[in-house]
C-alpha cells in the first residue's frame, strides 16, 4: 500500500509505502488448474488492507495487479490458461470495495526498468529537498544500477558508460525532464525456481533416469520425493524431459552437500559458448555493456545472502568462503541455523548462492574489483526495493515527465562561492563600521579634552 500527499506536492512523486503482506502459497501461475482457489490466499491480505485504509476512502482507492515471469511463461506455454487466471483475478477485485484498475502482465523489460525506478527513486537518485526544503534534481548524482532476482526470471538494469551506444537492451525514460538511456534484459528461466527445477531435471538425466538421483547442492542427509512433472513440467526444462516422460513418477532426491559438485553442476545452466569470447556477451547470446557504477541486489539476491549470514556490502573471497561452509553443512546443522525458513527454502540456498556466484561472476562479468560495488539490500526505510513501486508510479502517472520543480538558478559550486564571498563582504562591514564608531568616539575625546584646556 502506497500514500502521496494529496494537494502541493502530488506532481513531484513523493510516495511513500505504508503497509506490506506476503500472500501465502505460490505465484498465481500455480492455480492454472483450479483459478477457484485464488480467493483464499488473496482474502487474508486484502482484509487487512481494508483495515488500513479508511472506509471513506476504499472507493477512491486504485488498485492494480502486476504479473511477472510466472505467468509470462504459462502464456506462453497455455495462452487460454493465462487468461482464465486473469479473468478469475480480475473478477475477484471486482468484487472488492476498490477501484480496480486491472490485471496485466508486464514484460521483462518493463520489469527490469520498474525495478531500477525503485531502486533510484527510494535512495533519492531523482529528487531531494534542498536548503528552501524545495524539491530538486539531485546535482551530478549518479543512478544506481539494479539487480533482481525473481522465481521465473532475473533482471539486470544500468546506464552504460557510454549511454549514447546502440544496445537491443536499451530503453529511454523520461523523468522529471530528464532523459534516462537504461540498459535492461530479462532472463527467462534464470529466476531461482525455474533455475533449480532445470538442475533437478539435468541430475535426473545425467542418472540414468533413475528413481533415486543425489543432489550435491541439497545438504547431507537431507531427502525429498518429487513428481517428475514438479521439475520437468515448466517451459524452461522442456528440453531436459525424459524420453519416456511419466509426469507423475515420483524421484527421490539425496542431499550429499558437496560444493565442488554443486559448482560444476550449476554452471552447466549457463549457455557460455554462443557469445565465442565476445568482450560485450557474457553468455545466451546477449550483448551487454560492461557493468559500470554501484548496484543493488534485491529479491533472491537478498534473501539468498542473508541466509548465509552476510549483510550490505562484501568482497567476493568472504562471499565465496561463507557459500562454500554453507554447503558443507548437514540439514540437522542447517535447520538449526536457520531456525525459522520453511524447508522448501533452507534446502535450496546452497544452490541459490552458487547460481547466484555464476550469474553475478560469469554472467554480468563482475570481479573481485567491482563486487563490492554490489549492494545486497532489501528495503531503504520502510519502503521495499522491488518493481512494484516503479509500476505503481507508471501507471498513476506519479512521476512527471517534464520537470516540474523549480530549480536552483545557480550550480552548486558557484552558489556555495557567493554564499562565501557574502559572508567575508558582511565581515568586512563589520570591521569597518566597528572603526567608525572607534574614529568618533576618540574625535568627541580629543573635543572634550580642547575645551577643557582652553585659556581664558
Amino acid at each position: 500500500v502506497y500514500e502521496w500527499p494529496a494537494e502541493k506536492e502530488n506532481d513531484t512523486g513523493v510516495v511513500s509505502q505504508t503497509f506490506k503482506c506476503d500472500v501465502k502459497g505460490p505465484g498465481i501461475s500455480s492455480y492454472e488448474h483450479n483459478t477457484g482457489a485464488l480467493a483464499k490466499p488473496l482474502d487474508e491480505c486484502l482484509n487487512k488492507v481494508k483495515e488500513r485504509i479508511p472506509v471513506h476512502l476504499h472507493k477512491s482507492t486504485s488498485i492494480y495487479l502486476g504479473a511477472t515471469a510466472g505467468m509470462r511463461l504459462l502464456r506462453l506455454q497455455n495462452e487460454t490458461a493465462a487468461n482464465e487466471v486473469l479473468a478469475s483475478i480480475q473478477n475477484y477485485f471486482r468484487a472488492q470495495p476498490f477501484q480496480f484498475r486491472g490485471a496485466n502482465i508486464i514484460t521483462g523489460p518493463e520489469e527490469g526498468v520498474y525495478g531500477w525506478i525503485t531502486a533510484n527513486y527510494l535512495m533519492g537518485n531523482f529528487l531531494e529537498r534542498n536548503l528552501w526544503r524545495m524539491w530538486v534534481h539531485p546535482y551530478r548524482k549518479e543512478t544506481i544500477g539494479a539487480l533482481d532476482l525473481g522465481g521465473a526470471s532475473t533482471q539486470i538494469s544500468f546506464i552504460p558508460e557510454d549511454s549514447q551506444e546502440n544496445f537491443n537492451n536499451t530503453m529511454q525514460v523520461k523523468l522529471y525532464g530528464y532523459d534516462y538511456n537504461v540498459y535492461t534484459h530479462s532472463f527467462q528461466c534464470y529466476g531461482r525456481d525455474e533455475a533449480e527445477k532445470r538442475l533437478l531435471a539435468l541430475l535426473l538425466q545425467k542418472s540414468g533416469i533413475s528413481s533415486s538421483v543425489d543432489n550435491p547442492c541439497y545438504p547431507r542427509n537431507y531427502e525429498t520425493t518429487l513428481t517428475v512433472k514438479y521439475f520437468c513440467g515448466s517451459l524452461c526444462t522442456q528440453s531436459l524431459r525424459p524420453a519416456n516422460y511419466y509426469p507423475n513418477q515420483s524421484v527421490i532426491f539425496h542431499g550429499t552437500g558437496d560444493p565442488g559438485l554443486c559448482q560444476e553442476m550449476v554452471s552447466l545452466l549457463f549457455n557460455f559458448t554462443t557469445c565465442r569470447n565476445q568482450e560485450d556477451c557474457p553468455f545466451n547470446g546477449i550483448h551487454q555493456p560492461k557493468v559500470k557504477g554501484n548496484f543493488v541486489a534485491f529479491s533472491g539476491f537478498y534473501y539468498t545472502i542473508n541466509a548465509l549470514n552476510l549483510t550490505g556490502h562484501f568482497s567476493l573471497a568472504d562471499f565465496n568462503s561463507s557459500m562454500w561452509f554453507f554447503c558443507s553443512q548437514s540439514w540437522a546443522q542447517l535447520q538449526f541455523m536457520l531456525p525459522k525458513s520453511e524447508e522448501i527454502y533452507a534446502r535450496s540456498y546452497c544452490f541459490s548462492a552458487n547460481f547466484i556466484y555464476y550469474l553475478l561472476v560469469h554472467g554480468y562479468n563482475f570481479d573481485a574489483e567491482n563486487w563490492p560495488q554490489i549492494h545486497f539490500q532489501k528495503e531503504v526505510g520502510n519502503s521495499s526495493i522491488a518493481w512494484s513501486l516503479g509500476y505503481m508510479l507508471s501507471l498513476t502517472n506519479m512521476i512527471p515527465a517534464e520537470g516540474k520543480l523549480i530549480q536552483l538558478p545557480l550550480k552548486p559550486s558557484l552558489f556555495a562561492g557567493l554564499l562565501i564571498f557574502l559572508a567575508v563582504l558582511a565581515l568586512l562591514c563589520l570591521f569597518f563600521l566597528v572603526y567608525l564608531c572607534i574614529v568618533s568616539r576618540s574625535q568627541k575625546v580629543i573635543s572634550h579634552v580642547e575645551y577643557v584646556f582652553t585659556p581664558e
